[in-house]
């Protein structure tokens, strides 16, 4: 009985440990040779990130994403964990409830904190994927109504027409998916490499 238990193992890790990784790597490579690779996006031929792992822009000449909440190791102590955003080692959420209070105090902070950037009225609608974070940490899209808010901040930072701007975002929206699911939405990352090819731009 040892020789068949053994050909069988053999057999089983070469197809299921060999051949067929190899075999969907390969056919992944040919059908989707974009997502296959990280879907890396490049400017001058170096890779500046992924199109579906969102990142932590905070000058005034580019678009925000939405808050994200994950968490790293503390660099004084290991045994603990600290606040680093966009941390795609560590995806995660806050895991705090509707009813949770510094989640309530965390979201009227960033409320207050997003129309003060923006110029917006005390009163103002802010967008919830303004002030919420998403389920990953790592969403990489924003809404259409939050880009178009942030286009003002973004025109005047960057000292071009407002349109410019606005006209960029029609450009980068990406639809519901088969015309019925989701909702439309924009990446952040495409949208400001898109920005700095305004050659107007006066970002430094």
């Amino acid at each position: 009985m040892l020789r068949p238990v053994l050909v069988s193992a053999i057999f089983v890790m070469l197809l299921t440990g060999l051949a067929y990784p190899m075999s969907t790597a390969l056919v992944a490579r040919i059908l989707f040779p974009f997502q296959s690779r990280g879907s890396l996006l490049e400017r001058d031929g170096a890779v500046v990130g992924s199109a579906i792992v969102g990142q932590n822009f905070t000058r005034p000449e580019y678009f925000h994403p939405r808050p994200s909440l994950t968490m790293g190791p503390d660099p004084a102590d290991a045994s603990k964990t600290i606040a680093a955003p966009y941390n795609a080692g560590l995806s995660g959420a806050s895991n705090q409830g509707p009813t949770n209070q510094k989640l309530l105090d965390d979201v009227k902070a960033r409320v207050e904190a997003y129309r003060n950037e923006n110029g917006l009225a005390p009163d103002a609608t802010v967008p919830v994927d303004a002030v919420t974070g998403s389920a990953s940490g790592l969403d990489p899209h924003i809404t259409i109504a939050n880009a178009r808010i942030q286009a003002g901040r973004v025109a005047r930072a960057r000292r071009v027409d407002e349109a410019e701007v606005l006209r960029l975002i029609d450009a980068n929206t990406s639809g519901r998916w088969l015309g019925l699911f989701g909702e439309p939405r924009i990446n952040v990352l495409q949208l400001n490499l898109a920005l700095d090819t305004l050659p107007a731009s006066k970002a430094k």
